[in-house]
C-alpha cells in the first residue's frame, strides 16, 4: 500500500533536470511538513539521440514522453519538466498541476571574452545553437553569422564550445545560472533582440489527474503570475501549431496594468520576421494567446511556418 505522505518525483538524469527535481523536492519539503520524497531517474528519447538535430527528430514529447508514461502507469507521482520542453497537448489523464516562479527568461551569449555581444561579434562569426528559434532571430540580427548545430546538456555544450574554434554559443540564462556556470556568460541577450522559447525559465509540474494528494501538495509551490504568463505563451504556440523546435518565441509578463504577451515568428534564414505585442487580462491568458496568434497569422506568419515544416520536414 502506498504511503500517504510519500511522493515520487520523476526526472531526467541530466545535470539541469536533476537540479530542477532537487529544487522542487526541497521546496515541497519546506512547505509540507513530514512529506517524504524520492527522485526516480527516467531517460527520454531526447536524452538518447544526441547526434541528430532536434528539428529532424520530431519534437512531440521528445524530453517528456517516458516521464508521462510513468505518470500514467502510476510509477511516479510528479514529473518535473523544463516547461519549454512540455508539449502544448498534454496526454489524456494527465494535468499541468503547478508552475514554479519563473527564473530570468533571456538567452545568453557565451563567447571568448566578457562583454562580447551579438552586435560586436566579428564579421562572418560562427555561432552554435540547436534551436531554430535562436537561429532565426540571430540571422535576422546578423545575416553574416554562420550557424552550426549544437546538441547536448548545458555543461556538454559549454565544453564543446571551449574545445572548438567557434566564436560563440547561445544558451538559456536559466539553465546556465542554475548550474552555477555564470562565469562563462559574455553577455545577456536583451528581449528586444531575442525572445525566449515558450515557457523558458519556468518549471512545469505534471501529475495524474486522479492523484489528489499530489495535486494538493504541489499547490504550495505554484506561482499564479507565472502560470498566467506561460498559459498565454503556450496558447499562442498551440494555435500556431508549433512545437519547441520551430522559430517561434514568446514572452508574457503580468504587470499592474495587465498581462502583456510578446510573440515572434521568423523564417530559418532570418530574412522574414514577424513580431507583435498585445495586452489583456491576467484572468484570460488563453484569450490573449489566441489574439496574438491571430495577429501574427494575419501578418503572414502562417505561410512562413508552413514553408518551414515543408523544408525541414519537422514533425508537427
Amino acid at each position: 500500500m502506498k504511503e500517504l505522505n510519500k511522493i515520487v518525483i520523476g526526472s531526467r538524469s541530466s545535470d539541469l533536470a536533476l537540479w530542477q527535481a532537487k529544487f522542487v523536492k526541497r521546496e515541497l519539503e519546506k512547505n509540507n511538513t513530514g512529506l517524504k520524497i524520492k527522485i526516480k531517474l527516467i531517460n527520454t528519447k531526447g536524452d538518447k539521440i544526441l547526434d541528430v538535430a532536434l528539428s529532424k527528430i520530431g519534437d512531440k514529447g521528445l524530453f517528456t514522453k517516458e516521464l508521462e508514461v510513468a505518470l500514467l502507469n502510476k510509477e511516479i507521482d510528479i514529473a518535473v519538466h523544463s516547461l519549454k520542453d512540455l508539449q502544448t497537448d498534454i496526454p489524456k489523464g494527465l494535468v499541468l498541476a503547478a508552475v514554479t516562479k519563473r527564473h530570468d527568461v533571456e538567452d545568453v551569449l557565451i563567447a571568448r571574452k566578457k562583454g562580447m555581444t551579438i552586435e560586436k561579434l566579428p564579421e562572418g562569426a560562427t555561432v552554435a545553437t540547436g534551436s531554430l528559434r535562436r537561429r532565426s532571430q540571430l540571422k535576422h540580427l546578423r545575416p553574416d553569422i554562420k550557424i552550426v548545430e549544437l546538441r547536448g546538456n548545458v555543461p556538454t555544450r559549454i565544453k564543446k564550445f571551449l574545445e572548438s574554434n567557434w566564436d560563440g554559443i547561445i544558451l538559456a540564462r536559466a539553465g546556465v545560472e542554475r548550474l552555477k556556470l555564470k562565469k562563462y556568460v559574455s553577455s545577456i541577450i536583451p528581449l528586444n533582440e531575442m525572445l525566449p522559447a515558450v515557457g523558458q525559465g519556468a518549471l512545469g509540474i505534471e501529475i495524474h489527474k486522479d492523484n489528489k494528494f499530489a495535486a494538493e501538495v504541489v499547490k504550495s509551490i505554484h506561482d499564479a503570475n507565472t502560470y498566467a504568463a506561460v498559459i498565454a505563451e503556450r496558447t499562442l504556440l498551440k494555435v500556431l501549431e508549433g512545437g519547441c523546435q520551430v522559430p517561434i518565441g514568446a514572452y508574457a509578463e503580468v504587470t499592474n496594468s495587465g498581462l502583456y504577451l510578446d510573440g515572434f515568428v521568423g523564417s530559418l534564414d532570418g530574412f522574414i520576421s514577424f513580431r507583435k505585442r498585445v495586452r489583456g487580462k491576467k484572468s484570460e491568458p488563453e484569450k490573449l494567446g489566441r489574439q496574438l496568434a491571430s495577429d501574427l497569422k494575419r501578418a503572414g506568419a502562417k505561410k512562413v511556418l508552413n514553408e518551414i515544416y515543408t523544408t525541414v520536414r519537422i514533425k508537427k
